[in-house]
């Protein structure tokens, strides 16, 4: 049997398994590489937008709740989110429960914006409705993206199949791209706090030294 046939059948049988999970976690560049895939075939376009609205949905549910109830613990054991709580926060004081809507597509908070959420008194019900709303339009545009990327190459390409590979890479590198990107904005916007951080140490140290 074909290599590109069994490939088929096995993402037909797991693929929208391991959508979900992806999905659950975190999941941008899973959903974006399975619209491509609807695009060969491999899944149904349908199929990954439904998928991924159910992973992307019951994913922040739960860290909605998680930070509900145990949200104030994994702040005192863990700097790192506690770091990003206090970020989180100020989104949260200057956006109001638009935050719920926009967390998912977040970078650095997609995970930690729902459970600083559960900690605030936004009442479950409400972020519930948000949450649907959020993980369909997020679902609808990343599968979208990936499947509209495929009919991009077939307008320049006679045969995608025969460069599925060189595809993907093209497209994992366009999101490595996006994230380095991401990574830089934000390493520039915190180089001021570093600068001052470095100056207080300076100083720090400068008093140590016996005169």
């Amino acid at each position: 049997m074909h290599v590109q046939q069994l490939l088929k059948e096995y993402l037909q049988l797991h693929g929208y398994w391991v959508l979900f999970v992806g999905t659950f976690l975190e999941g941008e560049a899973i959903l974006l590489l399975a619209g491509f895939l609807a695009f060969q075939g491999y899944l149904d376009i349908i199929g990954v937008i439904a998928t991924a609205w159910g992973g992307s949905f019951f994913g922040d549910q739960c860290y909605f709740y998680v930070g509900r109830s145990k949200g104030r613990v994994l702040l005192a054991r863990f700097h790192s989110i506690a770091k990003k709580f206090r970020a989180a926060l100020k989104l949260i004081e200057k956006y109001g429960n638009f935050v719920a809507f926009v967390s998912r597509f977040t970078y650095g908070f997609r995970i930690v914006l729902p459970i600083v959420l559960g900690i605030t008194n936004l009442a479950p019900r409400t972020f519930l409705w948000i949450n649907l709303a959020s993980a369909f339009t997020w679902a609808v545009a990343f599968s979208l993206g990936g499947y509209l990327f495929g009919k991009s190459a077939s307008l320049v390409l006679d045969n995608v199949a025969n460069y599925e590979q060189y595809l993907v890479l093209v497209l994992f590198g366009i999101i490595g791209m996006a994230w380095c990107g991401h990574a830089y904005h934000v390493w520039k916007l915190k180089k001021p706090a570093r600068e001052r951080l470095a100056q207080i140490r300076a100083i720090r140290a400068q008093r140590k030294v016996p005169s």
